[in-house]
């Protein structure tokens, strides 16, 4: 596995043994996710671009550290989710008279998922449609759950990998899950008894 150039451990190892100018190649791969990622906690475009930077420069000082136990994107991830976390503190505890923005509007969709070919436009507004019908049903969950929603509808990672990077127990991860599933069902249902403009 770490013989093959175009794994994420075969990059860390050749950045850790001096090749610095390799990280780009990880940032490359995996910064949309930690952006969008950025864009479900912080629900806007600036924060979202300076979270991600700082996510960045955290792992690459931290990446000597990185032993390939886990995936790189989870051990990255985790990363993310403890810097968003202590931001939100950060900004509760200095910004206690700042305003939430409460709502989510087109800019905090998910990532462009990589690999897909083009859809028809009726795949097109069924996607846009089930993705709007997921944001609405992630953002009735407590906050603090929400970022294992996004993991695991937008991110792909299983309830272990989610339990890694949040630290949170799978049963509770599953719980929440599964409500959100329900959320977007009966979301969905109301979407397909209007139809979609």
């Amino acid at each position: 596995m770490t013989d093959n150039p175009g794994d994420d451990q075969f990059i860390v190892n050749q950045v850790v043994s001096g090749r610095k100018e390799l990280f780009r190649i990880l940032v490359q791969r995996h910064e949309q996710s930690i952006y969008g990622m950025g864009l479900s906690f912080f629900r806007n475009a600036g924060d979202a671009e300076d979270f991600t930077q700082e996510v960045f420069l955290k792992s690459f000082r931290s990446l000597a550290r990185f032993q390939g136990r886990s995936r790189f994107s989870t051990w990255l991830y985790r990363i993310a989710y403890n810097t968003a976390v202590n931001g939100i503190q950060r900004r509760r505890e200095y910004c206690s008279l700042a305003a939430e923005g409460g709502t989510v509007d087109d800019a905090g969709e998910p990532a462009p998922e990589p690999g897909r070919g083009p859809a028809s436009p009726e795949q097109e507004l069924l996607r846009d449609a089930a993705i709007k019908a997921v944001r609405e049903a992630v953002k009735d969950l407590p906050e603090r759950y929400r970022i294992c929603v996004d993991l695991f509808f937008f991110y792909d990672r299983s309830y272990q990998e989610i339990e890694l990077i949040t630290g949170y127990p799978v049963n509770t991860i599953k719980s929440h899950v599964f409500r959100a599933k329900k959320l977007l069902r009966e979301k969905l249902e109301n979407i397909m008894e209007g139809g979609i403009e």
